[in-house]
């Protein structure tokens, strides 16, 4: 069965890598979900957390096909290892008078902020794991959800006490 991979990639910050990676992927048929990219504290490298789905064999053979690139630093492989997740979304919500307050109890159960109000919207931001942005989504669907922009997972290793 094929199960979710989070990849954390090290990487040269310079043009062309991400297309190198993506390039990779594209040419073995290979869905990426995910794809979040930026510096790390050193400028001069940039950490790809990138999530795909398939057999943990042919996660390995990309592993090792990413580490043979020539901007590649570092490739890890987050499955299966204890990590911290978290995503970003933006939630555009149709903000109708009669919802508004149910809107507010949502944001402060879930521990979200309002970051806009417009005449006929609010846009919260929203932060966790998988499992809150699902649950929030699904229960702002039925209010009404008008626009909504993710970042995608970001992920690093907890450190081992």
């Amino acid at each position: 069965m094929e199960e979710k991979h989070i990849l954390s990639i090290l990487v040269d910050n310079e043009p062309g890598v991400l297309s190198r990676i993506a390039g990779l992927f594209s040419g073995r048929g290979f869905n990426i979900e995910s794809l979040c990219v930026a510096e790390t504290t050193d400028p001069g490298v940039s950490r790809i957390t990138l999530v795909t789905v398939g057999e943990p064999p042919i996660i390995e053979q990309i592993e090792k096909q990413l580490n043979k690139l020539v901007n590649v630093i570092k490739v890890h492989e987050l499955t299966g290892k204890k990590f911290v997740q978290r995503e970003l979304a933006l939630i555009k919500i149709i903000a109708k008078p009669e919802h508004r307050a149910e809107i507010l109890r949502i944001v402060d159960i879930f521990r979200c902020k309002v970051v806009d109000i417009g005449p006929e919207h609010y846009t919260v931001e929203v932060t966790g794991d998988e499992g809150k942005m699902e649950a929030i989504l699904n229960i702002f669907k039925p209010i009404g959800i008008k626009e909504i922009a993710r970042t995608g997972i970001i992920a690093l290793f907890r450190d081992p006490n």
